[in-house]
């Protein structure tokens, strides 16, 4: 049997994940991530915590499955994507925690930026809108406010990286400084039409060009493990962001085929196959998984907080002791009550953007139950991916191609049966859960695969996904729509005046 390990990143845990060739799991190890909140809108990860963290579970994974490291062909990668590292090349030390995705401290150098006018030189050349989200601006507060941080980078003494770079350093003992296209598509910094770091965008933040790892396609032979750390070298063949990596695991191969990832956030991908294709509904383009140097992209859209308002509940009003009982006392009302939740706890994301929303509960009345509220923040899940999924099938359309035909579903939350049934019947087509949800590790194990040949062709990977469930819609077309006009106006009323 051959084996393929993934590395699994996330922003709420690392975890490592053994498939045999036939793209089962065959053991899983994870441990939890501690968040760190030094202020309000402020969100970081503790470097060396990431990296013992992925390291223990991919100790203990080959454990489980009962394996040694010279069994694995090869090794694949996938991250959170804009969480931003900065560390000494010499020292390998971090010069400041990881600055996550969520975090909004560099809001006021994108309002700067968006003063300027940049906004359309940005989206051409990164197909990004400007936002607090992405790594560049990031990179920025770190160099200004880290004491010494700008004049080590002009000496050439740092790194940066997302979380993809950081583990590979520490991976190969600091042989290798490098990233995949996905990746580096997340930074603000880099041009999607030619593979390549933009000067010109790394000088309008002040970003000095060795900082930038070393750009390659996602399925790649990057470099090999240390044989010290596992046992044996390993091959390290695949690295892709999570969304992207989840959109290969789900074999959205051809234009128009999409899905969506339930995981801290939802985040919904439409392949547009080698089209640059610019959103005029608040979404974004985005370099997909790339098997080859070919360019390939995705229209995308981010949600800030999905599956995290269910973590909420549990440890912010303490309505639930675990995560998994929220269906249940979701399930004890019949509907919400007229309640409406809109969690925008660090601002909403695509396709609003509107960074000073914070979150809203409204529909109360004296009748109104705990229970009512957790079906309003379950359901909140449901409204915000079906926005997205409006504007997407608005951007398909205007291009000439056809609305978004089916939805297929992973992530963490997407074991909910009622989530993944009202969302069917919000969109009004069909939901599709598959039977391994875990695709975000399964496309870092596939683009493993493919540069290690233990997969000859992604037709070969095509053949291989199969479906678990299929949720269909049973809600008319009217009630739906009458139900997002109701979401669309609690969302208006999100925005601090």
């Amino acid at each position: 049997m051959t084996y393929l390990l993934a590395l699994d990143q996330g922003t709420s845990s690392s975890r490592s994940i053994v498939f045999d060739e036939h793209g089962h799991i065959v053991a899983l190890a994870q441990q939890e991530l501690p968040q760190i909140y030094p202020k309000p809108g402020w969100v970081e990860h503790d470097l060396m915590e990431i990296w013992r963290t992925q390291l223990a579970t991919a100790r203990e994974v080959l454990a489980k499955a009962n394996i040694k490291a010279g069994d694995i062909r090869a090794l694949g990668i996938t991250n959170q994507r804009e969480t931003t590292a900065l560390w000494n090349r010499k020292t390998g030390q971090p010069v400041h925690h990881a600055i996550v995705w969520q975090d909004r401290r560099a809001e006021a150098t994108c309002a700067a930026l968006r003063e300027q006018g940049k906004e359309s030189l940005i989206q051409s050349k990164t197909g990004l809108l400007i936002d607090a989200y992405f790594s560049g601006t990031k990179l920025k507060w770190l160099l200004d406010n880290v004491p010494g941080a700008r004049a080590q980078a002009e000496r050439g003494e740092l790194a940066f990286g997302t979380i993809d770079s950081w583990l590979m350093w520490q991976l190969t003992g600091g042989a290798l400084h490098a990233t995949d296209v996905s990746n580096a598509s997340r930074t603000m910094l880099f041009n999607v039409h030619t593979n390549q770091w933009d000067d010109e965008l790394l000088e309008l933040l002040g970003i000095p060009p060795s900082l930038m790892p070393k750009v390659l396609p996602s399925s790649a032979h990057y470099g090999d493990v240390r044989p010290e750390l596992l046992g044996h070298a390993i091959a390290i063949g695949g690295v892709a962001g999570d969304q992207q990596s989840a959109l290969f695991g789900q074999a959205c191969f051809k234009a128009g085929m999409a899905k969506n990832t339930y995981g801290t956030g939802c985040f919904m991908l439409m392949h547009t196959g080698g089209q640059f294709q610019t959103s005029h509904n608040g979404l974004l383009t985005t370099s997909a998984a790339q098997a080859t140097p070919q360019t390939q992209f995705a229209i995308e859209g981010s949600v800030f907080v999905g599956g995290a308002v269910v973590q909420w509940l549990r440890d912010g009003l303490h309505a639930i002791k675990g995560s998994a009982e929220v269906q249940a006392l979701a399930e004890s009302v019949p509907d919400s009550g007229g309640v409406m939740m809109v969690p925008a706890f660090t601002g909403l994301g695509a396709p609003y953007w509107k960074p000073d929303a914070r979150g809203t509960i409204t529909g109360l009345t004296r009748g109104t139950t705990v229970a009512h509220i957790a079906r309003a923040a379950l359901e909140s899940i449901a409204y915000q991916s079906a926005a997205l999924l409006q504007a997407m099938s608005r951007d398909a359309v205007s291009a000439g191609a056809a609305p978004v035909a089916e939805l297929r579903v992973d992530g963490g939350a997407c074991v909910n049966d009622l989530l993944m049934q009202f969302q069917a019947d919000l969109l009004g087509i069909p939901v599709i859960r598959p039977a391994v949800i875990e695709t975000t590790a399964l496309g870092a194990a596939y683009l493993a695969g493919l540069s290690s040949s233990v997969y000859g062709s992604i037709d070969e990977l095509s053949g291989m996904w199969r479906a678990e469930r299929k949720f269909l819609p049973t809600l008319g077309a009217d009630r739906a729509a009458e139900l997002m006009a109701r979401w669309e106006q609690a969302v208006r009323q999100t925005v601090l005046q």
